[in-house]
């Protein structure tokens, strides 16, 4: 793994842990509301929800080349593709109607901006 790819891991790891672990207070407040766990072992669709996030964040951890159009293109497929894996779990499990729709047009969208994103990397021979 290279420095860059180290380095841009670790700020992203604390761009995202900062609001958990700025505010003790804020934690204090939210003790005892964590039901992940729990959830997790009760729900298929944070078990759903969970294993595209994860996918997606995995996915996302690319090592990047200094070409900013290059390492925009190459994160974004990935943050495309783990909306549609998001907006299928909506399909799967959610119920309303409205949001149903929604994820049906995320998933046209992203599929179709994923399509357009990897041409274009095709195109420079990416």
């Amino acid at each position: 793994m290279s420095s860059k790819t180290i380095i841009a891991t670790a700020a992203l790891a604390l761009l995202l842990a900062g609001p958990l672990v700025a505010s003790p207070l804020a934690a204090q407040e939210m003790k005892g509301h964590d039901h992940s766990a729990t959830t997790a072992e009760a729900s298929p669709s944070v078990k759903g929800f969970t294993a595209a996030n994860d996918k997606m964040h995995k996915d996302m951890t690319i090592e990047y080349s200094g070409d900013a159009d290059v390492d925009f293109v190459r994160s974004m497929i990935p943050h495309h593709q783990g909306a549609i894996d998001m907006a299928k779990v909506e399909l799967e499990h959610g119920k309303d109607p409205e949001l149903r729709k929604l994820a049906e047009e995320v998933i046209k969208a992203q599929t179709a901006e994923i399509a357009e994103m990897e041409a274009w990397l095709k195109a420079r021979g990416q």
